[in-house]
């Protein structure tokens, strides 16, 4: 049961902002910086040939766990506080960069998600864009250690954000503080979660999707100009990554059929959460973020997109090596702190 608001929380509140015009806002950033560049490259000739591999026999029983359990030796900033919190199916981390106040209820907070294409990363890989998050936006960051294909389907993960969004709700927080945001795969959890939170009628202040993952349906990536200048994901990647996702969500029974694909991109209506996209000029999610994009402004959601030249996919995770990442981090950190001030 969630937890009585003070009555000066539960009056009506007008809308901020103005409902979109139509059309999406995007601007295109600056850059490639020379390290830019340069972890462009390392990642061309590092990951693209190991995903390449790996695509070509995704079935086999890859020790995807190993990439959070090998983070879990990276050093967090000194000062940063960090707690596990139980959820009914998974866990989530609660994350407050030094000088952060406490997730109280009182001011706004991030709910998010991880990327790892569904079946890799957590709480540990993605501590540093968290820690930067809340440092940026002024905020604590719940992090969702959510389950993880192939042994689950993304219907459980999107479950296992959903009861992390009714815990922070149980904390006290109203919708129009909390922030839905998302890199890659959590892109997709974060427009699916507040597809379903809609249709409960409660609309979070906002939804940020960093290098998202929107569209399931491969097809039009294979034929986008990106396909050729993506540093990270061979062609035959986003095949894999369909077969995985179709075969755990037929093992997931749910009344009596099998889950089935959701395409969050193919359910868009009016009353979203305003939206900004960060996305990289050169990988091919380009695609889903101006596809998602434009339907969400045909719908009157205020959408932005920013498109950083040259980036790799998820750039953002390079926030020590690369300083475009940190200018978007930056940048995202402000879009909430306005979007819930």
């Amino acid at each position: 049961m969630v937890r009585a608001s003070a009555p000066h929380r539960t009056r009506a509140r007008p809308r901020r902002y103005p409902v979109s015009d139509g059309a999406p806002v995007e601007v295109v950033e600056d850059g490639p910086s020379i390290a830019a560049r340069l972890v462009s490259l390392g990642t061309r000739v590092t990951m693209w040939p190991s995903l390449a591999v790996l695509s070509h026999v995704p079935h086999w029983p890859w020790p995807f766990g190993l990439v959070d359990l090998v983070a879990r030796a990276i050093m967090p900033t000194p000062g940063t506080v960090r707690a596990t919190v139980g959820l009914t199916n998974a866990s989530a981390q609660l994350v407050r960069a030094p000088g952060v106040l406490p997730a109280d209820g009182n001011r706004r907070v991030v709910l998010y998600m991880h990327g790892g294409a569904f079946l890799t990363c957590g709480v540990n890989s993605h501590s540093r864009i968290s820690i930067a998050l809340s440092k940026y936006a002024d905020s604590p960051v719940l992090v969702v250690d959510y389950r993880l294909i192939p042994k689950h389907s993304i219907g459980n993960a999107i479950d296992d954000c959903y009861d992390a969004y009714r815990w922070l709700r149980l904390r006290g927080y109203e919708p129009d503080q909390i922030v839905l945001a998302g890199d890659s795969a959590g892109g997709y959890l974060s427009v699916a979660l507040a597809q379903r939170l809609q249709a409960e009628g409660e609309e979070p202040a906002a939804l940020v999707a960093i290098s998202p993952l929107l569209q399931l349906n491969h097809g039009p990536k294979l034929t986008h100009p990106n396909i050729h200048t993506d540093a990270m994901f061979p062609p035959k990647a986003f095949d894999a990554l369909v077969a995985l996702v179709a075969r755990a969500a037929a093992k997931n029974v749910v009344d009596g059929e099998p889950e089935g694909v959701y395409e969050p991109l193919d359910h868009i209506e009016p009353g979203l959460p305003r939206t900004l996209i960060h996305v990289s000029g050169s990988e091919v999610l380009l695609h889903d973020a101006r596809l998602a994009a434009r339907r969400l402004a045909a719908a009157g959601v205020p959408t932005e997109v920013r498109v950083w030249p040259g980036q790799i996919h998820d750039f953002q995770l390079a926030a020590s090596l690369v300083p475009e990442a940190t200018r978007s981090l930056r940048q995202i950190g402000e879009y909430i702190r306005e979007a819930t001030g």
